[in-house]
């Protein structure tokens, strides 16, 4: 007999009257917003203006949804394009089904529009989002717990998961591993992996973004392996493993290519917004000489210094045609002071020698 376990929710839809309000897309939703709002936060750090990355992600969210929809039904076609499968399924979207691999792909296309829309770079706005889509990974795996499904292999641990039966679905009652939580947490890890090592080393040209996306990999890899889904294998490992493993080694090869290639952190992510300090190679955007000790230097707009210069020559010219005034002990220019062992002329000096 079990005397713990994590229970699942009776029910994953909550109706309001003629509304649903699915458990899934809730925590899809909640990871969204969460991920936004620490993508908009870093950008804003990193020089950009607030709301840039909500904008863009304008682009990249309904991408990102199509392309994890569309990895899931394509790596399992059997339930929606097989014998008695049900082509319609494929577009219930709240019954769960979203592939990480797919969402980040065609994500990444839909951001790469709305970078380019805007002059901004990718791999920099891809840097700022990195620790938010982390954060919305671990709280959108939530969503498989309101639908008991993606679970592990049966255990009696403390901190099994319940899951209750359902014969239509063929699924088995009892407790298993909650990979689910498993997941949540590696992906709280990744994002603090990211945020810290994106401060101590100052990661620029999208390897804060290859550095989640590795470090995303090593976990996925030995989660999927505890799944007890259905699902195609190829070599005896799981299709989810194999593409985890590939992407990782990309991920690495593309952190060490970039480092080489463009070493630093991008000194302006956004046009027309301030460099922030400590920009590429110590130098800041729109200035002629480079930061120095890590300060940026901002040059004089062309109409301000004309103006000040004008002023300098009026102050000039006015303190040159000022008389001098009485009791002036010393001239301003060195040249005309007298010797210091000569008498001057006319003094009046009644002193014999």
């Amino acid at each position: 007999m079990d005397l713990a376990f994590i229970p699942s929710p009776s029910v994953g839809v909550v109706h309001l009257g003629p509304i649903p309000l699915r458990g899934y897309a809730f925590c899809i939703i909640i990871g969204v917003f969460v991920g936004v709002w620490l993508g908009n936060k870093r950008w804003v750090q990193r020089g950009g203006r607030s709301g840039t990355v909500a904008d863009i992600a304008v682009w990249a969210v309904p991408f990102g949804l199509v392309g994890g929809r569309l990895y899931h039904v394509i790596t399992t076609y059997e339930p929606y394009f097989g014998p008695n499968g049900h082509p319609l399924d494929a577009f219930k979207v709240w019954e769960g089904g979203l592939g990480i691999w797919g969402a980040v792909a065609l994500g990444a296309v839909g951001a790469w529009i709305g970078c380019r829309r805007r002059g901004i770079p990718l791999p920099a706005y891809a840097d700022a989002l990195a620790p938010g889509l982390a954060l919305g990974q671990a709280i959108g795996r939530w969503g498989n717990w309101f639908n008991q499904e993606l679970y592990g292999k049966p255990t009696d641990v403390p901190w099994a998961l319940e899951i209750s039966s359902d014969p239509a679905i063929g699924r088995v009652g009892g407790t298993y591993h909650p990979t689910f939580l498993y997941e949540c947490l590696w992906c709280l890890g990744v994002a603090a992996l990211v945020i810290w090592a994106d401060k101590r080393f100052r990661l620029g040209h999208g390897r804060a973004f290859a550095l989640y996306v590795a470090a995303y990999c090593v976990g996925r890899a030995w989660i999927e392996y505890m799944r007890v889904d259905e699902a195609h294998h190829i070599l005896g490992l799981r299709l989810n493993v194999w593409t985890a493993l590939i992407v990782l080694v990309l991920a690495v090869a593309y952190f060490v290519i970039s480092a080489k290639k463009a070493p630093g952190r991008e000194a302006v992510v956004e046009p027309g917004a301030q460099p922030v300090e400590g920009g590429a190679d110590g130098e800041a955007a729109g200035t002629d000489e480079g930061a120095e000790d890590g300060k940026v230097s901002v040059e004089k707009p062309a109409a301000k210094t004309a103006a000040d210069d004008d002023a300098e020559s009026g102050a000039d010219a006015a303190e040159e045609s000022a008389p001098d005034e009485p009791g002036d002990k010393k001239s301003e220019d060195p040249a005309d002071e007298p010797a210091a062992d000569a008498k001057p002329a006319g003094s009046g000096s009644t002193k014999k020698p």
